[in-house]
């Protein structure tokens, strides 16, 4: 009698791969891929059903680093390339990889595209402000004065917010997270891999080398309570050390402001309720900066919709199903106006 063994747990382990894990000492992309490995064997994820794919840069070494199928292509073309995955076996489990520089500049078109198209993919963009690979120039989420480089007497140009560029592009799913926040990561993870269709999430990533400490006026430990707020759906907007922030939607007004409870008569029934399915509360947690406001942290926006393969499978189906007869190449080769060259 053949005994059938149950499956084994699987552990963060078993997604690494035998490759020498080569970036600086103390770079946030080690934080961020014992997350990734930690929250796919969380969710019992089979390694021969998934695939990372990944541009140019720091960021874009990580799938020689995973033991699953990887693709490392050319600069800014990961969603192309991943589109094509997706749509030839709407199986597998994509995961895209890239940086704010890769992302956002030359693949800001691709990016775009992919989740206006709303494809069944994780899009994880490590946002470090910089471009490190290539030693350090300013990037698209560069903040204004920002010396480098390629802007030695401070870069003059407007940064792009990485989640407020995917919301205005259509994105069904935005989240945030930080590369040292090793519980809450996880988590965003996990809802974006769980989510049916094009899943993007923004992680803060330090670069000791290029652009150390770039976030530390709200990841640094006596900062990140009061210059941080944690979304949950559903529960009131509230931070602080003590608890005692929040935010309030301005009567008759479309923005925010930060109030104290219990003073000038503010109450917690005051305080915003987070939606994480509504879209213009979304964008107005996107694009709140430090000092002024807390950083948005966790998922701003969730509403699914039907996924694009999904869509593209079933126009096939039903292409096929109008056809009459046997479809033929050769015909429709032939068909309509054609010519000879003699």
């Amino acid at each position: 009698m053949n005994v059938v063994s149950p499956p084994q747990e699987r552990k963060p382990k078993d997604f690494a791969s035998d490759q020498e894990v080569r970036w600086c000492p103390g770079c946030g992309d080690y934080a961020i891929i014992k997350a990734v490995q930690r929250t796919l064997a969380d969710l019992e994820v089979d390694p021969a059903n998934t695939v990372f794919v990944s541009g140019i840069g720091c960021a874009a070494r990580f799938p020689y680093y995973m033991e699953t199928y990887g693709f490392h292509t050319i600069h800014g073309r990961a969603p192309a390339f991943a589109t094509g995955i997706k749509l030839a076996n709407p199986e597998l489990d994509v995961w895209i990889v890239s940086g704010d520089g890769d992302a956002l500049s030359i693949g800001g078109n691709h990016v775009m595209h992919i989740l206006r198209r709303n494809l069944d993919v994780q899009f994880l963009l490590f946002n470090n402000e910089i471009y490190g690979l290539t030693k350090g120039q300013y990037s698209p989420t560069s903040r204004q004065g920002t010396r480098s480089p390629s802007t030695p007497l401070g870069s003059l140009d407007s940064p792009v917010l990485p989640v407020f560029f995917a919301l205005g592009a259509g994105a069904r799913f935005v989240a945030r997270s930080v590369d040292t926040m090793q519980k809450h990561l996880p988590g965003m993870l996990k809802r974006a891999s769980e989510h049916k269709g094009a899943s993007f999430v923004e992680i803060f990533q330090n670069c000791i080398v290029y652009n150390d400490g770039a976030f530390n006026h709200f990841t640094a430990k006596d900062a990140a309570e009061d210059m941080q707020i944690l979304l949950e759906h559903g529960k009131p907007l509230i931070f602080g050390r003590n608890r005692d922030k929040g935010l309030r939607l301005l009567p008759n007004q479309t923005f925010l402001e930060v109030v104290t409870i219990g003073e000038d008569g503010v109450t917690e029934d005051d305080i915003m309720v987070h939606d994480e399915t509504n879209r213009t509360m979304a964008m107005l947690l996107a694009g709140m900066q430090p000092p002024r406001f807390p950083i948005a942290l966790g998922v701003l926006f969730c509403n699914p919709t039907p996924s694009y393969e999904a869509l593209v499978t079933n126009q096939i189906a039903a292409a096929k199903k109008m056809a009459k007869g046997e479809a033929d190449l050769n015909a429709l080769l032939r068909g309509g106006y054609t010519w000879t060259v003699s």
